[in-house]
C-alpha cells in the first residue's frame, strides 16, 4: 500500500453557496474514490493508497462578513493583496476559480491564472488551474438541429449571452494558457448548467416562496417552456474530482445533468412539493422586480438550452446522485433544502379537558414559532369548503375527473355523517379530515399545533398509526408517513374540576356560548374526558408507547404571572424557532415601525413636559397671586381692627385728658416758664 500526501486544493469565495459545497465535499474525499474499480490492474492494486485516506487538503479566500465555522478548510485567507494571494497559490496542487455566483471573480481569476501562468519555471511540482465557468456562455448559440442538443464536442461554436462576454473570454484565456506547458501548467474549463441542491442559490427564490405558503401561485417569469441545464452541486463536485484526479485530455467539459426540464416542469414540481401545487406565468420583466433575484440570476432563468456532456460519459465513470435532474429527484433536494436552511418543522399536540386553556396556548406557540393552528372546528369547516368550491368548479376539458369525483365522494359521506350525530362526525371520518390537514404542505413545511386532538386511544392510534415498518431486529417502527405527522411535543394540561367550573363561571356569555360551555354540555364534556384519561388506554398512554412522553402541565391559576411562567416552560421546551427570519422588507418595515414609535413616544413626551411645565408656571401664579392677596386683606383685617380697637381710647383721651392738657398748654404759653415740661407737672 503506498502512502500519498493529500493535494493541496485552493479555492476561491468559500464562504459562497457554490464555492462552500466543492470546498465541502472535496474534504470528504478519499484518494482513489474517483477511478472506475473495474479499471484498476493488479499492478495498481498493490499501489493503491491507504483506505480512506484524505485525498484533498482545502484552502481559500473568505469575504469580510464571514463568520461561519468551517472546520473542514485547512486554512482560510482575507485581505490579501495580489503578491500575498500569489505565494499561496504557489503552495497549492490545484486551483479552483469557481465565477457562476460572483462577476467581480472574474479579473482576479483571470489575474490568478495568468499569474501562475507567468511563475511556470518556478513551479516545484506540476499544477491544475480548474476555471469553473457557466452554460451561460452558451445562451446566445444557434442549433443547427432545434432536437439536437450541443455537446462540449464543439464548444468552439458557443456563443455567450451578452452580459456573459467576460465570462466567454476569460474561459478563451484561460484555455490558451493551458496549451503552453501541459505537463507543468494544466487548465481546464468546466463549463456548469444552473446548480441546485443543498439548500440552493439561484431556485432559493421560488423554494422558499413555496415553503412559506404565502402566494396562491408561484410565479414563472416567461412562457416557461425554455429548457433548462441543470446540475446538482454534489455532481458538479465529482466531475471537478475527476479532472483532477483523471487529468483528461479534453480541456473543455460541460457539467449538466441529462434532465433537459422546462423551467415550468421545474417550478410546477417546487410548487408540488413545498406550496400550493399551482404555479402562474408572467411577464419575464416582473423578474427585474424581484429584489431577492440579482441580474445575473434572472439572465440565467431565462437560459434556453438543450445540451449533453459527452465527455463526462466518455472519459468518467461518476457516481451521479442525481443524474435525471431536478424533477426527478424533487423528494431529495426538498430535504436537502430543509435540511440545510434548518427549516424543519415544529410539530405539538395539546391536550386537557374542557377550559383549560388548550386553545389560548396552542395559539401563543402558533404566535411565537409561525406554525398552523388546527382546531376541529376549523378543519371541518374548511375541508367542506374546499370540497364544496372542488365540486363546484370541476372542468371537463382537464384531466380532473377523478379527483372531482372523490371530492363529491367525501363531501356527501361528511354531511350525511353531521346529519345523523347532530353536526359531529364519525371517528373514521374525523380522522381523515384532520390527517389530510396535517399532510397539507404548510403543516409539513412550518409545523402545526393541534389543537384539543385526538381525545381517545383510537382516535390517536388511527391517525398517527400507517401500517408499521419491520425494523432488522424485529420490533416494529413508524412508518415514514407517520413520522411526517407524529407530534414531537405532547403538551397534556390539566386542572382540577373546581378550578375549571369557577373559570367557565367567570367567562363573559359571549364566550360561553362560543365554547359550548353550558352548563350541562360542560359538564357532559368534563366527564367524558375524565373517563377517557381514566382507562389503560388513555391518549397519554399511546404517545408513551412511542417514546414520546407528554410534558404534563398543572394549571391551578389565571393570573398572568404565572400564565407567562406556563408559557415560558413551554418554550424552553420546544426551543428555537426553525424557520426564516424576517425579509429584509420586513426588517426595514420593523425598523421604520419603531422608528415612528420612537418619533411618536418622543413627541408625546415633550408635549407632556410641555404641558407640566405649563402647569406648574400657573400653579406657581395662582400660589403667588394666592400669596400676596393673603398678605393684603391680612393687613387690612389688621389695620380694620386696630381702628376698631382705638375707638373707646379717643372718647376717654377727649373727655378727661385732651380739656386738662389743653388749659396747661395755654397757661404755658402765657407764662413763658424756663422748663415747659417742669411747669406743667
Amino acid at each position: 500500500m503506498e502512502k500519498v500526501t493529500p493535494k493541496r486544493v485552493f479555492i476561491n469565495n468559500i464562504d459562497s453557496y457554490a464555492s462552500k459545497c466543492v470546498a465541502k465535499f472535496l474534504c470528504e474525499c478519499v484518494v482513489g474514490a474517483a477511478v472506475d474499480p473495474d479499471a484498476v490492474t493488479e499492478e495498481e492494486e498493490e499501489r493503491k493508497p491507504h483506505s480512506g485516506a484524505p485525498a484533498f487538503q482545502v484552502v481559500g479566500t473568505v469575504s469580510d462578513t464571514c463568520d461561519e465555522d468551517r472546520p473542514h478548510v485547512l486554512e482560510e485567507y482575507k485581505h490579501l493583496n495580489r503578491e500575498e494571494l500569489l505565494s499561496k497559490l504557489m503552495d497549492c496542487d490545484v486551483v479552483i476559480y469557481n465565477i457562476t455566483q460572483h462577476a467581480e471573480q472574474l479579473e482576479e481569476a483571470c489575474w490568478a491564472a495568468s499569474a501562475l501562468h507567468n511563475e511556470m519555471e518556478r513551479f516545484s511540482r506540476a499544477k491544475m488551474f480548474i476555471l469553473v465557468s457557466t452554460v451561460m456562455t452558451w445562451a446566445c448559440s444557434k442549433p443547427v438541429d432545434p432536437d439536437v442538443p450541443f455537446t462540449d464536442e464543439i464548444f468552439w461554436r458557443r456563443r455567450a449571452h451578452p452580459n456573459f462576454k467576460q465570462h466567454i473570454d476569460l474561459e478563451k484565456r484561460v484555455v490558451k494558457m493551458g496549451k503552453t506547458n501541459r505537463t507543468m501548467f494544466s487548465t481546464y474549463v468546466v463549463a456548469s448548467g444552473l446548480q441546485y441542491g443543498l439548500g440552493e442559490q439561484l431556485f432559493h427564490f421560488f423554494f422558499k416562496t413555496s415553503w412559506l405558503g404565502q402566494e396562491q401561485e408561484i410565479p414563472v417569469f416567461g412562457d416557461g417552456s425554455n429548457i433548462v441545464p441543470t446540475i446538482h452541486i454534489r455532481d458538479l463536485v465529482s466531475v471537478i474530482q475527476n479532472v483532477i484526479e483523471h487529468q483528461p485530455k479534453p480541456y473543455y467539459l460541460l457539467a449538466v445533468d441529462s434532465s433537459n426540464n422546462t423551467m415550468e416542469e421545474i417550478l410546477k414540481a417546487v410548487s408540488s412539493s413545498l406550496g400550493p401545487g399551482s404555479i402562474q406565468k408572467r411577464p419575464f420583466e416582473e423578474a427585474y422586480l424581484t429584489q431577492e433575484l440579482s441580474v445575473m440570476e434572472m439572465d440565467s432563468l431565462l437560459v434556453n438550452l438543450r445540451m449533453e456532456a459527452v465527455h463526462l460519459k466518455e472519459l468518467f465513470s461518476i457516481n451521479w446522485l442525481c443524474e435525471s435532474g431536478l424533477v426527478e429527484n424533487m423528494e431529495l433536494v426538498v430535504e436537502e433544502y430543509q435540511q440545510s436552511r434548518g427549516l424543519l418543522p415544529i410539530r405539538v399536540c395539546v391536550l386537557g379537558p374542557p377550559a383549560v386553556g388548550k386553545s389560548l396556548v396552542s395559539r401563543q406557540i402558533c404566535e411565537h414559532y409561525k406554525l398552523h393552528h388546527i382546531t376541529l372546528k376549523d378543519t371541518i369547516s374548511q375541508t367542506i369548503a374546499q370540497l364544496e368550491d372542488t365540486v363546484r368548479n370541476v372542468d371537463p376539458d382537464a384531466d380532473n375527473e377523478d379527483s372531482a369525483a372523490e371530492a363529491k365522494e367525501l363531501l356527501g359521506s361528511l354531511k350525511e355523517s353531521m346529519e345523523k350525530n347532530g353536526g359531529l362526525l364519525e371517528d373514521h371520518l374525523l380522522v381523515k379530515v384532520v390527517k389530510d390537514r396535517l399532510m397539507s404542505n404548510p403543516c409539513r413545511n412550518q409545523g402545526f399545533v393541534l389543537d384539543g386532538f385526538p381525545k381517545t386511544y383510537e382516535q390517536a392510534k388511527e391517525l398517527f398509526y400507517s401500517e408499521e415498518q419491520e425494523s432488522e431486529d424485529g420490533t416494529s417502527q413508524i412508518s415514514s408517513f407517520s413520522r411526517k405527522i407524529m407530534p414531537e411535543c405532547v403538551l397534556s394540561l390539566d386542572a382540577s374540576d373546581v378550578f375549571l367550573k369557577e373559570r367557565v363561571m367567570n367567562l363573559p356569555e359571549r364566550l360561553v356560548q362560543e365554547h359550548s360551555y353550558e352548563q350541562e354540555h360542560f359538564l357532559l364534556r368534563l366527564d367524558r374526558h375524565r373517563e377517557n384519561n381514566m382507562e389503560d388506554e388513555s391518549v397519554g398512554n399511546y404517545f408513551d408507547e412511542l417514546d414520546t412522553t407528554p410534558l404534563y402541565l398543572e394549571i391551578s391559576s389565571s393570573e398572568e404571572p404565572d400564565c407567562l411562567l406556563l408559557m415560558q416552560k413551554i418554550l424552553d421546551t420546544l426551543g428555537q424557532p426553525r424557520n426564516y427570519g424576517p425579509s429584509c422588507r420586513e426588517v426595514e418595515e420593523e425598523e421604520r415601525r419603531k422608528a415612528e414609535e420612537r418619533m411618536k413616544r418622543e413627541e408625546q413626551e415633550r408635549a407632556e413636559q410641555e404641558r407640566r411645565e405649563e402647569e406648574e408656571a400657573t400653579h406657581r401664579a395662582a400660589s403667588w397671586d394666592q400669596w400676596t392677596g393673603g398678605l393684603k386683606e391680612t393687613r387690612q383685617q389688621e389695620e380694620e381692627l386696630l381702628e376698631v380697637q382705638s375707638v373707646p381710647m379717643t372718647i376717654y383721651l377727649m373727655e378727661h385728658v385732651m380739656p386738662t392738657l389743653t388749659q396747661g398748654l395755654v397757661e404755658c404759653c402765657t407764662a413763658h416758664p424756663q422748663d415747659p415740661v417742669d411747669f406743667l407737672v
